[in-house]
């Protein structure tokens, strides 16, 4: 299945990554972003290289506007939406418990969970055949961080994680008999700017003792597995939860 897509944080690391590999297998990209408008442009650009239509759209995946607005002004370009690829979130700054606020918690979850529920409740709004759509698909990003706890560093991240899984499940069981098939990709330690962000630029690569495949995983190989989610080749996949981890 091909049509228009949209990547939530579409603009940098996995998400630019996935959009960019979608277009080369035949999707329309609507890109996500937040800030960086220059980097949305260069995803668009290279999305436009295989010939494909490709919108960028500004906005706050925590925001029930923004997210709404996205959908509406993608249906608008680009037509019916086929798919929904969920990869905007934030791991918070390193902290343990004993230190954590309120305020760090809550935004995390907000755009990993909150956020995150509220685009595949505007895609099951457009693609559920109950309500009139067509079918389609969505992929939610996990992290392995939801088995591995996060401890030191990020447990407020690793439980954000553990509610996309749970979510992925039980949505995918919900809206399965409506054509919309859900699924989840858990990448692992993955060279994205994500960790730099969260204040440990040097985190992939002293993890690499840890990780069995020796090496840390690159945003296209993360790409790779959910464009295979979007397509017709896992048609009879539902709930699939894939770990993208280097054996971790």
């Amino acid at each position: 299945m091909t049509g228009a897509l949209i990547v939530s944080g579409g603009s940098r690391g996995i998400g630019a990554a996935t959009a960019i590999c979608a277009a080369r297998q035949g999707w329309d990209v609507a890109i996500n972003y937040a800030r960086d408008e220059n980097a949305a442009v260069s995803v668009a650009d290279q999305v436009r290289s295989f010939g494909r239509r490709a919108i960028i759209v500004k906005g706050d995946m925590c925001n029930e506007e923004d997210i709404q607005r996205l959908f509406n002004d993608t249906e608008k370009e680009l037509g019916p939406l086929k798919g929904l690829v969920t990869s905007a979130g934030t791991t918070g700054k390193t902290v343990r418990i004993e230190d954590i606020t309120a305020e760090a918690i809550n935004k995390v979850m907000q755009l990993n969970v909150v956020g995150l529920m509220l685009c595949c409740r505007e895609a099951v709004r457009r693609m559920s055949t109950k309500n009139g759509g067509g079918g389609g698909n969505i992929v939610n990003l996990g992290s392995a961080a939801s088995r591995l706890g996060g401890p030191n560093e990020f447990v407020h991240y690793a439980t954000s994680k553990g509610a996309v899984d749970s979510f992925t499940l039980g949505l995918a069981r919900e809206v399965a008999g409506e054509g919309v098939i859900v699924n989840a990709v858990s990448p692992g330690m993955i060279d994205t700017e994500i960790h730099a962000s969260a204040g440990l630029p040097n985190r992939a690569v002293e993890a690499v003792p840890g990780i069995p495949i020796r090496r840390v995983g690159q945003p296209e190989e993360v790409a790779e597995a959910i464009v295979w989610l979007l397509s017709k080749g896992a048609s009879y996949c539902a709930g699939a939860i894939i770990p993208v981890t280097g054996g971790r």
